[in-house]
């Protein structure tokens, strides 16, 4: 299965006053690229929420390569970087226009009920479990 890498535009007030985006804004775009990445497949926010399905992040890292500025154009690859049926980790590799790396990070997610109850994807969802572990694999 082929995720094509998410486009983010820097904007102008994720910046700071020396003119670099602010080391938050990563964060935030792992989140966009994590949306989009789950839409891409098949597995929507929508979806997962209709199925019953939430996953909070439990953990989130980043290291910052170089700096980025405004309207630069950073590309976000995600990757499930390991699965286990119960808990998530993506990572993330940022990289500019000229395809240098700004930023790579990961975020872990555990998968709960709509009462807090931890899940298991892989007997309880074991469609969204074959689209992770497929991923997973690659």
């Amino acid at each position: 299965m082929e995720v094509k890498p998410y486009s983010h535009i820097v904007q102008y007030y994720e910046t700071d006053k020396m003119g670099i985006t602010h080391h938050s804004n990563y964060v935030r775009w792992m989140e966009e690229a994590r949306v989009d990445f789950l839409k891409q497949i098949g597995w929507d926010y929508a979806k997962l929420e209709e199925e019953g399905i939430i996953s909070p992040v439990v953990g989130v890292s980043c290291k910052y390569k170089t700096s980025t500025t405004f309207s630069d154009t950073v590309y976000v690859t995600v990757r499930v970087e390991h699965y286990t049926g119960v808990k998530l980790t993506l990572s993330y590799t940022m990289t500019n226009a000229e395809g240098k790396a700004v930023c790579s990070g990961t975020s872990e997610h555990c998968f709960v009920n709509a009462e807090g109850r931890i899940i298991q994807v892989k007997k309880d969802y074991p469609a969204f479990h074959a689209v992770l572990t497929e991923l997973a694999e690659q």
